[in-house]
């Protein structure tokens, strides 16, 4: 009998995880749970290891035999990787495994899967709920409402607000998450630009989106939105200097992650009116400080890192790794693999 750790949290929870592998596998499976504190806690560095949630100590103790462990925030640093002597397999039902040290489980023969879109349409549906919130100044006007201001004189035409309908709207990323804005976008009869080097073109003309190099995307959109993948060459993508060729009163929208941003020059920009509105789900610190001074900018509108935060979502990811679980299981390769070195000690999977 193959022996299950479900490692979930408040948002995943274990018996999610327990569910969705009875259900992948044929197999008679033993499980035990464990249950992280996230989000209830938040998440942090772990040894080596990124945005994890509880201790190694937690982790080693509840890891005993089990072959096989499904989690969302487990740190599995390379300390803990190094005493799980039986485990082969950990599913992360993450879009990427940022709390597994990689090079560790490859090295100890321990397969990484992952949960690409789990989240894409939680975080597609936030995104351009964003944009409408910015372009309609949805939470200003409620909070001035409820403070006893009725804002009338926001029909001035120059308080007035932006239909998404004939503006023009640029993504910055085209993956799962940046497919479903861009169909959602032109549902409203948006004109929709991307950047994104890595994009189909052929699929992009499809889909009925204009590919365009970043710096055409920024001079000609009225709305921006991020949804890139954050790594090396990425990080503060849209600065200082690109942010300037935004359109006048142009609406900058990020809820993928806080480092493609550099948000130092965005409070001078918001109190000149070069930049109209900024929403925004994730922080170049997370949580930024009671002091961070886009608190106190104009038009700034903020949320908790929450663009993901659906039911469906914790299913769907749950399933994921199930179904990456079960075909382990089965004897076949996993579909997302992320240190496909290891696969060279796994011959015997069949595609």
């Amino acid at each position: 009998m193959t022996s299950v750790l479900a490692a979930g949290d408040h948002f995943v929870h274990p018996e999610v995880f327990v569910d969705a592998l009875r259900r992948a596998s044929a197999r008679e499976l033993r499980f035990d749970t464990l249950k992280l504190p996230w989000p209830v806690e938040p998440f942090g560095p772990v040894g080596n290891v990124q945005e994890a949630s509880g201790t190694e100590q937690q982790l080693l103790d509840a890891l005993g035999d089990h072959e096989i462990v499904a989690t969302q925030m487990a740190p599995f640093t390379g300390d803990v990787l190094a005493a799980a002597k039986n485990l082969k397999f950990v599913g992360v039902c993450r879009g990427g495994p940022v709390n597994v040290d990689l090079q560790a489980a490859t090295d100890n023969g321990v397969i990484v899967s992952y949960a690409p879109g789990r989240n894409a349409a939680a975080a597609a549906e936030f995104a351009v709920g964003l944009m409408l919130a910015a372009l309609r100044r949805i939470p200003g006007s409620d909070a001035e409402l409820k403070d006893g201001n009725w804002r009338g004189d926001y029909y001035a035409y120059e308080n007035a607000g932006i239909e998404l309908e004939g503006s023009t709207v640029g993504l910055v990323g085209y993956g799962a998450i940046g497919r479903i804005v861009a169909r959602v976008l032109r549902a409203f009869g948006a004109t929709v630009l991307v950047a994104d080097p890595f994009a189909d073109p052929i699929q992009a003309a499809g889909e009925g989106v204009e590919l365009v190099e970043l710096e055409a995307l920024l001079r000609r959109s009225s709305v921006v939105s991020l949804h890139a993948r954050l790594t090396p060459e990425t990080r503060n993508l849209l600065n200082a200097e690109n942010l300037k060729l935004l359109p006048e009163g142009a609406v900058l929208v990020n809820s993928a992650r806080g480092g493609l941003l550099d948000y130092a020059p965005l409070p001078d920009l918001l109190r000149s009116g070069r930049l109209g509105a900024l929403a925004v789900d994730v922080y170049d610190i997370e949580p930024p400080p009671r002091d961070w001074p886009l608190f106190d900018a104009p038009n700034v509108i903020t949320t908790p890192h929450l663009a993901g935060a659906t039911r469906q979502t914790a299913h769907r990811a749950a399933e994921i790794v199930a179904g990456e679980v079960g075909r382990f299981l089965e004897g076949r390769r996993p579909r997302f693999v992320a240190n496909p070195d290891v696969l060279a000690r796994y011959e015997d999977l069949q595609p």
